[in-house]
């Protein structure tokens, strides 16, 4: 009896496969993917040659030209692999994009206790987000491999998130681990080599008396990278409940996070006004964590769980813009 179940609940395991698209990537499509990553980067490095401090205007047409790049490429997964995919890419597209958030908030804090000036913050997040996508394609094809391998480590995935999503849930600051990863990679630099106060221009090397250093620019590049690796280990595996095809996910990934650089310049200082956005990140967690725990026995489409993500992230707005309205009008009637 007790062998009859496990091959049950083995078989139902390996058959979770079949609720996700598996996709057949001819090796022209990941060309595609790689000269679109490539000429995008190529662009905003040219625009971004010169150190300048953004605008708010510049940041939010650079953000809706990154969004409108993300939703464009899903026009190549309709005309490839259909509309499934589409929506599959879509789905990871927007879980990556919610997550990043938490991001954009993190650095807003790391830059301002780092002291790095304005107009240098966009080269550093440029070469960490480059950085980034070389750490997470590495994350992506490790889990790919062993969601193949082992039907069963979605499920693991899934209690890990669902860890994750009730932890940040309950304590929505999230400021002890990301300073905790700024102090290792900091002692980590400095281990390597000596760092200097001063600036050099855009430089993240400089040399003083003879001596080769690193800038403040390139500490603060070690320290975006090391966060990053932080929140890899909590969205790569949010990923996987959306799709388990790497093309997939790398590509949304790569379209999501590319365009962090905008949305930083454009939200950074937006956390104190949407008070809940760090309650809906963590409810995205939650979510996406039970999609991945139920997976060998329940298959959520995949059009519900954009519905379901879209619907946290309006409610966590509009319950923000009215926790606002209330504190100024309790504000306004004290005085």
């Amino acid at each position: 009896m007790l062998t009859t179940h496990l091959s049950t609940g083995f078989i139902a395991a390996e058959s979770s496969k079949d609720k996700f698209l598996d996709l057949d990537v001819p090796g022209w499509a990941w060309g595609v993917l790689i000269v679109c990553i490539v000429v995008l980067l190529g662009i905003d490095l040219w625009r971004h040659r010169e150190a300048h401090a953004p605008t708010f205007s510049e940041a939010a047409r650079e953000s809706i030209a990154w969004v409108c790049c993300g939703l464009a490429f899903s026009l190549f997964f309709v005309w490839q692999f259909g509309g499934a995919a589409a929506g599959e890419y879509l789905g990871v597209y927007l879980t990556e994009k919610s997550l990043s958030i938490d991001n954009v908030f993190v650095w807003a804090l790391l830059f301002s206790s780092m002291k790095i000036p304005l107009k240098y913050q966009h080269r550093v997040l440029f070469w960490g987000i480059f950085g980034a996508l070389f750490l997470r394609a590495i994350f992506i094809f490790l889990g790919a491999a062993l969601v193949q391998k082992f039907s069963i480590m979605l499920v693991f995935f899934g209690v890990f998130l669902i860890f994750t999503g009730i932890k940040i849930m309950r304590h929505t600051e999230g400021d002890e681990t990301d300073e905790n990863a700024s102090t290792a990679g900091l002692s980590l630099l400095r281990r390597i080599m000596p760092v200097t106060d001063e600036y050099d221009g855009q430089k993240f090397l400089t040399e003083k008396n003879g001596v080769r250093m690193a800038t403040p620019l390139l500490a603060a590049l070690v320290v975006v990278e090391t966060t990053d690796v932080v929140f890899a280990v909590d969205s790569v595996p949010a990923s996987f409940g959306v799709a388990n095809d790497p093309f997939t996910i790398l590509a949304a990934n790569a379209f999501a996070i590319m365009g962090l650089r905008a949305m930083y310049f454009l939200l950074a200082d937006a956390r104190e006004r949407f008070h809940y956005l760090s309650h809906a990140l963590g409810a995205i967690l939650l979510f996406v964590g039970i999609k991945l725990a139920i997976t060998p026995w329940v298959h959520i489409d995949i059009y519900i769980s954009l519905a379901i993500i879209i619907g946290i992230l309006v409610a966590a707005i509009v319950f923000s813009v009215w926790k606002n309205k209330q504190s100024g009008e309790d504000a306004r009637s004290k005085h």
